[in-house]
């Protein structure tokens, strides 16, 4: 049995995703996870409050994987159409790269998104914001021509989202993907692009 006053939250969430992955998210309790700890349920309580909690924490950390990586790629010194390009490029694929080689983990960590709407949503502000960083830096070197960089950021999350959003998973099997992958994303550029004044 393991001894309670060296859980960790770290080790409970490792112990949870690999319940998720056995049970599926329906399925899964904070009794299953206490039990594969092999402590009771009130010490992963004293850790997070509640199976929402859990749940929420667990989503994150898996969203985390997916965005902290894309944080180097956004402030990089290259210039921006080369970064948005990269950044995007980036989202896609490693999200396509977890589907394909985990694609049950990747659905039971869909589901449990779905049902971590405000880890979700600030998930995505996360994203907006990074790409908010790539267009000002463009608008500042006069590469993009807009006026509101994080409007901007946030519809080319929207228009990109076929690429990297989990709803469109089916589609990530397509052969001509990455072709329409660079297709979008050039048109996007272009419509960025800073036009010379008159």
């Amino acid at each position: 049995m393991t001894d309670p006053s060296i859980l960790t939250a770290e080790r409970i969430l490792d112990t949870a995703e690999e319940v998720l992955r056995r049970f599926g998210p329906a399925k899964a309790t904070v009794l299953d996870v206490a039990r594969a700890l092999g402590v009771s349920h009130g010490s992963v309580y004293r850790h997070f409050p509640s199976k929402a909690a859990l749940r929420d924490a667990v989503a994150e950390r898996w969203l985390a994987r997916v965005s902290t990586p894309l944080v180097a790629v956004a402030t990089a010194d290259d210039p921006a159409p080369a970064r948005l390009r990269r950044w995007l490029a980036e989202l896609s694929g490693t999200k396509r790269r977890i589907a394909r080689e985990d694609p049950e983990l990747f659905d039971n960590f869909q589901q449990l998104a779905t049902q971590s709407r405000t880890v979700v949503a600030r998930h995505l502000d996360e994203l907006a914001g990074q790409l908010a960083i790539v267009v000002a830096d463009g608008v500042a070197a006069g590469e993009f021509g807009v006026a509101d960089p994080a409007l901007a950021a946030r519809a080319l999350l929207q228009a990109t989202a076929r690429f990297h959003h989990p709803a469109h998973v089916a589609d990530w099997a397509e052969p001509d993907l990455d072709d329409d992958f660079d297709a979008v994303v050039t048109l996007l550029l272009d419509g960025l692009r800073a036009r010379p004044a008159g």
